[in-house]
């Protein structure tokens, strides 16, 4: 058996491209939650045409396949106090400005040849928010809703790419866990 590629920022791009999912494009994707699949294929070229979300598709250089997607929004994110002066935040505003991830899938095929492509993602997805800082406006945060119907061992997995709970946006009832990561660095 072939060991799987580890897929990272370093070697990424030589075996994938990302490109912003355009009308008409054919897609051929398939993961294990049959929503975002269908997500994919009925409706996120509505949402982008609606200005409501961005997708993203991962590509294989190679082949041309669809190896993963994520959808992108405009969000902001309700902090405790104990939670801003984590972040050094001493600010008054109420809420402060991130990008969420509202869709990340990565096709079961992909999983059996390479690791670590929803990491990659994650990357992907924190520089668009950093670029969307130094370009346009201001981003703090890269958010996720964590799909725990789904998926329990999914808040693992962002916990392990650096997003943290969300204290003052998570209710004990929910399908979801609302989780953060800080884009800022100091050096």
């Amino acid at each position: 058996m072939n060991a799987k590629i580890i897929i990272d920022l370093i070697n990424g791009d030589k075996f994938f491209s990302l490109n912003r999912l355009a009308a008409g494009t054919d897609i051929e994707f398939s993961c294990p939650i049959e929503e975002y699949n269908a997500y994919l294929n009925q409706e996120a070229i509505k949402s982008q045409d609606d200005m409501v979300a961005v997708t993203y598709l991962l590509r294989e250089r190679s082949a041309g396949a669809i190896a993963a997607y994520m959808s992108v929004i405009a969000d902001a994110i309700k902090l405790s106090a104990a939670e801003k002066e984590l972040h050094n935040l001493d600010y008054p505003f109420k809420t402060l400005p991130a990008m969420k991830i509202a869709k990340l899938a990565v096709a079961g095929s992909f999983k059996e040849r390479y690791r670590g492509i929803g990491s990659y993602m994650i990357d992907l997805a924190a520089g668009i928010a950093t670029e969307t800082y130094r370009e346009r406006f201001a981003c703090r945060f890269v958010t996720v809703d964590a799909d725990i119907e789904h998926d329990q061992g999914v808040v693992a997995f962002y916990a392990k790419n650096g997003f943290v709970r969300n204290t003052e946006m998570n209710s004990k009832k929910s399908k979801t866990v609302n989780m953060r990561k800080d884009l800022f660095i100091k050096t």
